[in-house]
């Protein structure tokens, strides 16, 4: 198995299923946490560990490091694995996903911008999602039934329960303290906007084939999806959050064994659901666009990650971010993609307009 993003908290997870079941690890690739990768190399002992900079190859306890995007993509090609797990993050993770299609290999893919930005070229017979969204829906989706509409549920984010005049002067730590989930920084932030979730219902869209689809806020997590029948009947996909399942469920043929505890009703006690309010989150605003023009997925996704890093970064405030990607998805509304090479095109010209 090749593991892309190793010291993420996908590439975490991954690394303690692959342990549990014992499975072999050929190809590692991490970011710039260099002391958590040689813990991992401890229990693994891929074939090439690849890292992000060149000045950390000294660093890594392994006989045979490389660096860069070139050295990712010529590992994926020549590996003997036909599993590639990417839990790379933003849009440097979708040639991986290409390669990895290309070399008939496939895809444990947590790298959600694969799919939002290059979903039309992309096989999703080769894809399976590592998100508990997209892992519920598959795990009730039944074709025997006439399917209506699908539902995923957000947590709402960091902000879900603050008052909205008090939004525009948060703070980074206030935006990276996720109520639910321990997760990246980037991911916390599109949680907080609930960009994360417009990201997963383009998703929905390419493998479940239908923009039928929307998201309601269940603060607990604990429903994750939900298939609604045209008979008037839904079902519901519960699990205690946790990456874990659908980790096993994407590198595993089968699990027949406990992953997660069982949930205890009686513990839960109720649950709770709420509208997602443009108010509060005004990038929502957006969404039937986003799901029925397949050109702008890459725009979103240029200008937020462009926002967020520069939230991160101190040089704008928190609700600038859904403010510069609404922006961009009007100032780019005419965009065309008619492939690959163009994504790329259109990536940059975003990305140039808002580097300031």
């Amino acid at each position: 198995m090749i593991v892309l993003g190793s010291t993420g908290s996908i590439g975490v997870n991954t690394l303690y299923i692959a342990k549990k079941f014992n499975i072999d690890i050929e190809v590692m690739v991490a970011g710039y946490n260099i002391p958590l990768l040689n813990k991992q190399l401890q229990d693994f002992n891929p074939k090439v560990v690849i890292v992000a900079s060149k000045d950390d190859i000294p660093k890594v306890n392994h006989t045979n490091v490389k660096s860069g995007q070139k050295a990712i993509l010529e590992a994926i090609k020549t590996s003997s694995s036909n599993l590639v797990v990417n839990a790379l993050v933003g849009f440097a993770g979708l040639k991986p996903t290409i390669t990895a299609i290309q070399a008939n290999k496939k895809v444990a893919l947590a790298n959600k911008e694969s799919l939002v930005v290059a979903g039309k070229f992309i096989d999703t017979n080769y894809i399976t999602p590592i998100d508990s969204e997209h892992f519920g829906l598959w795990y009730l989706y039944d074709n025997k039934k006439k399917i209506d509409s699908l539902t995923i549920t957000a947590s709402g984010g960091s902000f879900r329960d603050t008052p909205l005049d008090k939004l525009k002067n948060v703070s980074i730590k206030e935006a990276l303290n996720h109520p639910n989930w321990s997760m990246g920084n980037k991911i916390t932030i599109d949680s907080a906007t609930m960009t994360n979730k417009l990201f997963e219902l383009l998703e929905v869209k390419w493998l479940f084939k239908t923009t039928n689809c929307d998201a309601i806020i269940e603060p607990q997590s604990i429903i994750h999806a939900m298939i609604n029948f045209t008979d008037g009947s839904t079902t519901a996909h519960l699990a205690n959050a946790s990456m874990q399942l659908p980790i096993s469920y994407a590198i595993l043929n089968k699990v027949e064994e406990n992953i997660l505890p069982p949930i205890n009703l009686l513990d839960i006690g109720s649950l709770e659901f709420k509208a997602i309010d443009k108010k509060r989150y005004p990038i929502w605003a957006i969404k039937d666009k986003l799901l029925l023009n397949d050109n702008l997925g890459v725009v979103l996704n240029a200008a937020n990650e462009i926002a967020v890093e520069q939230f991160l970064n101190g040089k704008i405030g928190f609700l600038d971010i859904s403010k510069i990607t609404l922006d961009a998805v009007e100032r780019f509304d005419n965009i065309i993609i008619n492939n690959i090479d163009d994504i790329f095109d259109a990536d940059l010209k975003v990305r140039r307009y808002y580097e300031k």
